[in-house]
């Protein structure tokens, strides 16, 4: 499955390379003005449900455009199918496809695939975490203040859900820098390769981290809720760590929360 994963992944991918600026349509979601949604959206993710149904026929969806199907089903896809929908509007060239494969409730394998840089981040269960075939590891820094973060604000950033203005100044005082990419699937990846230190966001979505939290953690990280407790996709406030650091970003968290 993994192997089919990166296939489509890699295909969707090209797909919304091909598609930058030949966006016809821009829509809204959730009545949020900043929540865009485009056709290339949907046609990605109709791309992947499709190849992926004429292969495993029995298997269940939970996309971002098309919601769940089959959810009984012993193995779920779990798709989003363009990450980063704002930047690609706007031709900003940090966006990826993110699929994460769900067996009897828990991760199996998972698929990033960044077509611009064409990055193929790979993780399965048990197997470690993989770019373009070589083996990844988390970072071994070890102290707050000299570690790069990043983060994502959620849409409804206005209101300020669980105080994100507040965790996003702590972290610019007690880090070294903290980066916004705009694709959390990008932003896991990232640390799982090493180049992040650390990640945090307030308002995610299974299909936002599916494959992301695998890549952590099978790449020697960590992730738990702001508290420190484990978390699965199905939980919202996320941090993903190289593990040396995460305790240090659980107490500033602590700090701030509602």
């Amino acid at each position: 499955m993994l192997e089919f994963a990166v296939e489509v992944a890699r295909e969707a991918g090209m797909f919304l390379k091909r598609s930058v600026g030949g966006i016809r349509a821009i829509e809204t979601k959730e009545g949020q003005e900043t929540n865009l949604v485009t056709e290339i959206d949907k046609k990605s993710e109709a791309m992947i449900i499709g190849a992926v149904r004429r292969r495993y026929p029995h298997h269940g969806f939970l996309g971002e455009e098309t919601g769940s199907t089959t959810p009984t089903a012993d193995t779920i896809w779990i798709i989003d199918p363009l990450d980063g929908t704002t930047n690609f509007t706007h031709g900003l060239p940090i966006f990826c496809v993110s699929i994460g494969i769900q067996e009897k409730g828990g991760l199996v394998a998972g698929v990033v695939y960044d077509p611009n840089r064409d990055e193929m981040f790979t993780a399965q269960r048990g197997r470690g975490s993989y770019l373009n075939g070589k083996k990844i590891r988390v970072s071994e820094r070890e102290k707050l203040i000299k570690s790069l973060l990043v983060t994502g604000f959620p849409y409804n950033v206005r209101e300020n859900p669980l105080n994100a203005v507040e965790h996003f100044g702590a972290f610019l005082k007690e880090s070294q820098a903290v980066r916004r990419l705009g694709s959390a699937a990008l932003d896991f990846a990232y640390v799982a390769a090493g180049r992040f230190d650390g990640f945090w966001e307030v308002a995610l979505h299974p299909w936002d981290m599916a494959a992301g939290l695998l890549l952590v953690e099978e790449a020697g990280g960590k992730v738990t809720d702001f508290r420190g407790f484990p978390t699965t996709v199905m939980g919202k406030s996320i941090v993903a760590t190289n593990g040396r650091i995460h305790e240090q970003m659980i107490s500033i968290l602590k700090k701030n929360l509602a």
